[in-house]
């Protein structure tokens, strides 16, 4: 479109201070654009054609035009009743009144004056291109005749095959709703537009075939029309009858070209549907408007749906009551898996769960969901992808296409890296994958099973499982795994309000004695920061919002009060099991719990239960413990003697440790490897440490150490096994190297990596004290020996990127868990936490193919699982004890945070990932012999809440597990040979010194076998009859033959320690530390959260804590407070919270 060039001719006026001659306004011209449409034609296109809704209008009108002409033809058969006879002039002419010919004209006249105007405005220079079209050629048969009969009046009566008009009408309205659905500004339905035109194409066939018949057959049977409509239905339905049968050849003609037609032309159609609808079914179709404004729905966008993945978010979003009635509308760009397609087939999942084939990132398919309707959208990345950073991008667009599409939808993203987390801060709710995971496997080192204890409070279960089953340990691990975090306004509350102007360690205590109901944290009404264990002198206020964890939460619960209190004495003596635990009275049923409450009166301070604290002497400790204050008292908050030991104060160090205390400071870390790191206050060397002297296993000018027993550690290492040295492995440092960890218990941090790290992350690490890294694999035995497995405390074995994808799903952790197998058999006694792909792989770890107690825990989580549970992998040893742990479990924090937008925040401040002013930390504390004069998990609370404002949230208990194949076939036969590797070690000594050792074994079993009367009889009859395979055996013959199995599976673990030693001697390396025959493989541990108050400790129960914030409170006195902590190596530590 070239632009015309018109003169100006209009004044112009030159701006002020601005003089122009006129020979320069001359030049000036006004330019005028789009001056072609400006024609007739142009206008009469822009009118008839491009325009959408004129358009629109046109063929709507051409297409009621053609059906008035099919109208007019019908009449016109129905008043003709002239011919009688059968004469092939018929055929010809037809009567036509003057009326009914009038009309025809005037129908004729329009629709040719429209075909010939339409064929002009569409021409583009080729005119055999216009008259050559069908739609032409049928206007010009069905119109011109008509025209014709104008000028020459004898022609009137001339037969015009009117019916063809179907056909025109077919065309019009293919071309209307083409019009319809430009106008509306709606996606075309392929679908719905194919099916149109077979509706329309059988109706056309059939239509031509009932009036040509008809007409054909004036000269033979005279047919009426429903005569002919009789025969074509019976004719192309091929029933046949042969009552109603065309007699002269014309006709039949007619009917051989319509069968043709038909045969050619409704297959093709016919296909075309089907492969519509299978496309359809692929790509799921849409969520209808109506539907999103009456219905509630929520939009799941992932790369590739996985069983696994789809079964986790669906068990996880239904758990909750009030999300029944939602849909989740499941938006991917890749074809329906065979799996999930058959999930999704089963009624309980069809009727809410929709499947949309298509991309985020357009419009088009985030119409179809539904989008800007959507009460949420949760966006998952792809764990199993090779490249995680390409898996984030794709996250972060996809964020970025939702948000610039539905601005008003709450979006939930989760994210692998952390360096690209701040790409998606505008979301509402982000869970970094590596953030987490780092920060979990960190805490697994000092607090052990922590990765277990958050993901049993993040996964929704109601304390069912394990319910059925004989073992009492399952019992309470099960019914204790139904406690999760629930909040409630505190004036609104039957648990708190009574607490109001009360302390918070008040509050906490006796909401757990009275209603068992233990109140980790608090949220202030002016205050978006979640506080946990803000400390005694924290004051209740009725606006707060309370943070608790129970089986349920307030608003499902029952209350009833014990009248008597020999009830409660009762209540108390019904002690069953090793545990002595009272039978609860709590019961989960249908979404209601019935909370017995205890006997909350006033007893006297000087009763035998509760006194105040007294001096202790140096020969013992008086059993009593001071009452939980309503109001934090300086004076009263002292050093409990719970948590004494016999170290040294940090503020009085010893003269080994005086230079150790003056190389670290407290601070922020300077270098921080990526944006959005949380600072966290730290333990820090006053000088960066040179690169050189990071690498473990090589020495520079400054130290000449090439191992890790070179460097004298007093403290054994924790050694974490990772391919790269990623961004998130930041966040396993700090954890370890918080300000409130004491110094003299900081672990040597050894990194074991594939590949050598880059020095962004080298100029990260290098403030902190005692972290090295080291070039190597876990599956070299010497790279192990190097960097001190022999005395290390914790192997941390991370999953590695490159075998996250595998042809076969479940094989990416093949190699993690062989290796970790390999780990297990060589160095026994080493504590290896290890984090799998694949949940469901989790029973291979340490794996024993003949153990019967690990056969009767498979079958225990098969039938789990078949009652529904979503937790029936919790029984398995290796996870109950927090040694295996896997990232997708925690996909239930992103889903639970619709429901609870506050777990996101209560979990990052547990594992140490945030650090809020004021707000406590998750820690540990091991229960010696000296501290079992508490004896009960209530007394534990009074006695933490009122000495040091600590709050117990559970106990990880270790209980000795005799369930081997060996011992449960002597316990069977009970034999009285024992087989242990003393005695098989020692056969070359004196037979007196055999007796003895085999009398000393005796004992220490039995007496093992008193101290837990769990594992007696009883369970191995039970792990026995699940197995069964575990047969008696009664005669000497067998006993001899277990006992040379015994000798020599125990010569197979002397020659991997000869390996192992041997290996030592090669690299140079002392075998004094390396222990081959201190295994704790015959032990179960397992985690009771949020325990009853009668649950009775026992020896060597680590409790875990929220400890306040110390840099919250610092005593006047300066004194310092230490207490006894644990890790998962079972030694006693110390902390201090006097900086």
């Amino acid at each position: 479109m070239s632009p015309r060039l018109v003169p100006c001719s209009a004044t112009f006026v030159p701006f002020p201070g601005h003089e122009q001659s006129l020979s320069e306004i001359g030049q000036r011209v006004q330019v005028e654009f789009y001056v072609n449409e400006n024609t007739f034609k142009e206008r009469l296109k822009l009118f008839f054609i491009k325009n959408q809704r004129s358009s629109l209008r046109i063929r709507l009108f051409n297409f009621s035009l053609k059906l008035l002409s099919c109208m007019l033809y019908i009449v016109r058969v129905l008043l003709d009743n002239s011919n009688k006879n059968k004469a092939t002039s018929s055929i010809i002419w037809v009567e036509r009144s003057l009326p009914l010919w009038g009309l025809q004209v005037t129908v004729a006249l329009i629709s040719l004056l429209e075909t010939i105007l339409l064929s002009y405005l569409s021409y583009k220079g080729n005119i055999w291109e216009q008259i050559l079209r069908i739609p032409f050629i049928l206007e010009m048969i069905n119109t011109v005749p008509f025209i014709i009969t104008i000028f020459w009046p004898p022609l009137r009566y001339l037969f015009v095959p009117v019916f063809l008009n179907c056909w025109l009408a077919k065309h019009a309205l293919e071309n209307m709703i083409n019009d319809l659905h430009r106008a509306i500004q709606r996606t075309q339905s392929a679908m719905f537009n194919q099916v149109l035109i077979l509706i329309s194409t059988l109706l056309c066939l059939i239509f031509t075939c009932i009036c040509g018949i008809q007409h054909l057959e004036r000269a033979g049977n005279n047919l009426t029309l429903f005569d002919s409509l009789y025969f074509c239905i019976v004719t192309f339905s091929t029933v046949g009858f042969g009552d109603v049968t065309p007699q002269i050849w014309q006709s039949k003609l007619l009917v051989v070209i319509m069968i043709c037609v038909a045969l050619v032309v409704l297959p093709i159609q016919f296909e075309q549907l089907a492969y519509l609808w299978m496309e359809r079914q692929k790509s799921g179709g849409n969520y209808s408007r109506h539907r999103a404004q009456t219905e509630k729905h929520v939009v799941l966008c992932v790369s590739s749906l996985k069983i696994d993945l789809l079964m986790d978010f669906l068990n996880e979003f239904y758990a909750h009551p009030r999300l029944q009635d939602y849909y989740v509308v499941i938006l991917c760009p890749t074809e329906m898996d065979i799996q999930v397609r058959r999930i999704l087939q089963i009624p309980m999942w069809s009727q809410r769960v929709i499947y949309l084939q298509g991309s985020v990132l357009k419009d088009q398919d985030l119409l179809r969901a539904k989008m800007d309707d959507a009460e949420a959208c949760f966006i998952l990345s792809s764990r199993c992808e090779v490249d995680r950073t390409a898996a984030d991008h794709q996250t972060i667009l996809r964020a970025w296409a939702v948000k610039d599409f539905a601005p008003n939808c709450p979006l939930y993203v989760q994210i692998l890296k952390p360096e690209n987390k701040f790409h998606v801060k505008f979301a509402d709710h982000v869970v970094c994958e590596e953030e987490f995971k780092y920060a979990m496997l960190a805490l697994n080192c000092i607090c052990p099973a922590t990765s277990t204890l958050i993901t049993l409070l993040v996964h929704t279960s109601r304390g069912q499982e394990g319910q059925q089953s004989p073992e009492q340990w399952q019992k309470m691990y099960g019914r204790c795994s139904g406690n999760e975090v629930y909040h409630i306004r505190m004036e609104e509350s039957l648990f708190f309000a009574e607490y109001e102007g009360k302390s918070f360690t008040y509050a906490s205590f006796h909401a757990h004695k009275k209603f068992g109901v233990c109140l980790i944290g608090v949220k202030r009404e002016d205050n978006k920061n979640i506080l946990l264990n803000p400390g005694p002198r924290y004051i209740m206020s009725s606006t707060d919002t309370c943070f608790y964890i129970h089986v349920t939460k307030e608003e499902n619960s029952a209350f009833k009060q014990h009248e008597q209190l020999e009830k409660l004495r009762k209540y108390k003596s019904s002690y069953h099991g090793p545990s002595r635990l009272p039978v609860h009275s709590i019961i989960a049923s249908m979404g209601t719990v019935a909370i017995d409450l205890q006997d909350t009166t006033c007893h006297s301070t000087t009763g035998p239960n509760l006194t105040l604290p007294s001096e202790v002497s140096k020969e013992g400790r008086r059993p009593s413990i001071a009452p939980v204050l309503e109001l934090a008292d300086n004076a009263n908050m002292q050093p409990c003697d719970l948590l004494s030991d016999q170290s040294e104060d940090e503020t009085n160090p010893s003269d080994d440790e005086c230079s150790d205390s003056k190389e670290y400071t407290k601070g922020y870390p300077p270098n921080s490897p990526y944006i959005g790191s949380s600072p966290t206050f730290c333990h820090l060397l006053p000088e960066k440490v040179p690169f050189c002297c990071l690498r473990l296993d090589k020495g520079c000018q400054h130290n000449y150490y090439e191992d890790a027993k070179a460097y004298g550690f007093k403290n054994k290492i924790i050694i974490v096994a990772a391919e790269t040295a990623g961004n998130g492995l930041y966040n396993f440092i700090v954890p370890l190297r918080a300000y409130y960890r004491p110094k003299k218990e900081l672990n040597p941090i050894i990194l074991l990596l594939d590949n050598p790290p880059d020095m962004h992350f080298l100029d990260a690490i290098c403030w902190f004290p005692m972290v090295y890294y080291m070039v190597g694999c876990i599956d070299n035995l010497d790279d192990l020996l190097k960097c001190g497995v022999t005395f290390a405390a914790n192997m941390v074995v991370v999953d590695k990127e490159s075998t996250m994808s595998a042809e076969e799903d479940y094989m990416a952790d093949a190699k993690t868990i062989v290796n970790v197998q390999t780990l297990f058999r060589l160095f026994s006694s080493l504590s290896i936490i290890t984090e799998l792909t694949h949940p469901a792989n989790m029973r291979f770890m340490q794996f024993r193919a003949k153990d019967c107690y690990s056969l009767a825990l498979s079958k225990l989580e098969k039938k789990e699982r078949e009652r529904g549970s979503n937790l029936a992998f919790m029984f398995r040893l290796p996870f109950a004890a927090g040694r295996v742990f896997s990232i997708s479990m925690l996909d239930t924090l992103l889903y639970q945070s619709f429901v609870k937008d506050y777990m996101i925040s209560i979990t990052r401040l547990l594992l140490g990932l945030d650090t809020t002013p004021g707000s406590g930390f998750l820690c540990s504390m091991k229960v010696t012999e000296d501290d079992l004069w508490i004896r009960t998990y209530g007394r534990l609370y009074q006695k933490l809440c009122s000495s040091c404002g600590d709050i117990p949230i559970g106990i990880y208990r270790t209980e000795s597990q005799k369930l081997t194949t060996s011992e449960s076939r002597e316990m069977a036969s009970q034999s009285q040979i024992s087989i242990s590797v003393e005695e098989w070690e020692d056969t070359k000594e004196t037979k007196e010194t055999t007796t003895s050792s085999r009398n000393n074994h005796r004992n220490s079993t039995s007496s093992e076998q008193s101290d837990h009367p769990l594992l007696r009889r009883k369970s191995m009859q039970w792990a026995r009859r699940l197995s069964r395979k575990v047969p008696r055996h009664s005669n000497k013959t067998e006993r001899i033959s277990q006992q040379r199995m015994t000798l020599c599976r125990r010569s197979e673990r002397q020659e991997l320690a000869a390996l192992v030693k041997n290996r030592m001697k090669h690299l140079g390396l002392s075998t004094a530390g390396y222990d081959e025959m201190n295994d704790h493989q015959n032990t179960l541990s397992y985690i009771l959260i949020n325990p009853s108050p009668d649950t009775r400790l026992e020896l060597n129960d680590v409790v875990y804590l929220i400890r306040p914030d110390p840099l919250s409170y610092v005593p006047a006195n300066a004194s310092s407070r230490k207490s006894s902590f644990c890790n998962t190596t079972g030694q006693d530590s110390r902390d201090d919270t006097q900086l």
